[in-house]
């Protein structure tokens, strides 16, 4: 074999390395298996409405409970941490927390993985707050959900109902609708359709959550949906 040939081969054996190297890495960054203290990205923080990177960064929070700890801070929301539940036939938890409140609104978690918690707060304090503030003159005071961990399969899709929900992890919510200062309840199944107020927020609401949930499904995605947000961070993303 000449030598142009092997110097090709070469070249070309490093260049697969290099790539195959940087796809882990990204991998890994987007997977939660890349330590804090080796991102090239700082903490995210629920002080301030993150700008960039915010995929990545919430991710980091998957496995470590250190961070998760430094991060899920008052007043944006009461978490504690929750046991571990090793994964069995598909279901179980691992770095969950349990919470009362986030962004200021009531809403009962019993567990919920410590990554989507911080998106939930971020996106409660900096996206529907403000956007109830302005579209609907008052506050949320209550998020009304309906389940978070269940130990069950794929709803709603003929395709995928033989594969385990991110619910089944903790790593999902699903939300009926939000409770005003008021008293006023604005409800997805009631009040999605239209161009009032209340449907301007929801809808608006629904498209800032894809900002920070990997997930976010609405009554505009399938009949299983009319009347709740599907939100998670599970490995694929779609908004709809």
């Amino acid at each position: 074999m000449s030598k142009p040939v092997r110097s090709k081969r070469r070249t070309f054996s490093w260049l697969l390395l290099i790539v195959l190297a940087g796809l882990s890495i990204v991998a890994a960054l987007r997977l939660g298996y890349l330590p804090q203290r080796f991102s090239p990205f700082p903490p995210i923080s629920l002080d301030e409405r993150p700008d960039w990177f915010v995929d990545t960064r919430l991710a980091a929070l998957r496995l470590d409970r250190p961070l998760c700890d430094a991060v899920l801070k008052k007043p944006y929301i009461d978490a504690v941490a929750v046991t571990d539940q090793p994964y069995k036939n598909g279901c179980g938890w691992v770095n969950a927390v349990g919470f009362s409140q986030a962004g200021g609104a009531k809403i009962g978690a019993e567990k919920l993985a410590c990554e989507m918690a911080a998106a939930l707060a971020l996106w409660v304090e900096h996206e529907v707050q403000p956007l109830a503030k302005e579209l609907l003159g008052e506050r949320v005071t209550a998020i009304g959900d309906m389940g978070i961990y269940d130990c069950r399969n794929i709803l709603g899709n003929p395709m995928m109902k033989n594969i385990r929900s991110q619910h089944a992890t903790a790593n999902a919510i699903d939300i009926s609708g939000f409770t005003l200062e008021s008293g006023k309840q604005v409800s997805i199944l009631r009040d999605w359709q239209g161009d009032k107020p209340e449907a301007r927020f929801l809808k608006e609401a629904h498209r800032r959550a894809c900002r920070y949930f990997r997930v976010a499904l609405g009554p505009e995605y399938n009949a299983a949906h009319k009347n709740h947000f599907h939100l998670d961070r599970g490995a694929f993303s779609r908004c709809k």
